[in-house]
């Protein structure tokens, strides 16, 4: 069976496309567009070293430009301080004291909880919100 450049090109996309699905990223998805576009240029009639190139500028060309959009999005906060992640984010609770060195113990959803001040100043007694998490200790601020 003689295989022409086009069929080499659209296999090689479809082995990318399959690796793709499989790792969960865009990268190899836009290395099968630059192979994809390789293919295109073998059923145009181009020459190998030209096929390669259009491949390779095309497949670069959209690595470059995801990773140009990925590095301009912002980033999302840390998982203990992100409300999507920690519902517990933005809840009051009341301390009635704190101890010397800025860690507190606070009854919140039925249990008691550890919690250090996370504010700017000296921590003072009151109500607070819940401004992150780590481990199993609350970060508060002033609410």
């Amino acid at each position: 069976m003689d295989l022409s450049g086009a069929t080499a090109w659209w296999i090689a996309c479809g082995v990318l496309v399959a690796a793709e699905m499989c790792t969960g990223t865009f990268f190899l998805l836009m290395l099968a567009l630059g192979v994809a576009a390789g293919a295109l240029a073998a059923h145009a009639g181009v020459a190998l070293t030209a096929q390669g190139v259009v491949a390779a500028l095309v497949g670069g060309g959209a690595v470059a430009l995801l990773t140009w959009r990925r590095s301009r999005r912002p980033r999302e906060a840390p998982a203990g301080a992100n409300p999507a992640v920690m519902l517990d984010i933005g809840g009051r609770v009341h301390l009635p004291r704190w101890h010397p060195d800025g860690t507190a113990r606070v009854h919140y959803r039925g249990a008691e909880w550890d919690a250090r001040w996370a504010g700017n100043g000296a921590a003072a007694p009151g109500e607070h919100l819940i401004h992150a998490i780590e481990g199993s200790q609350l970060l508060l601020k002033r609410a």
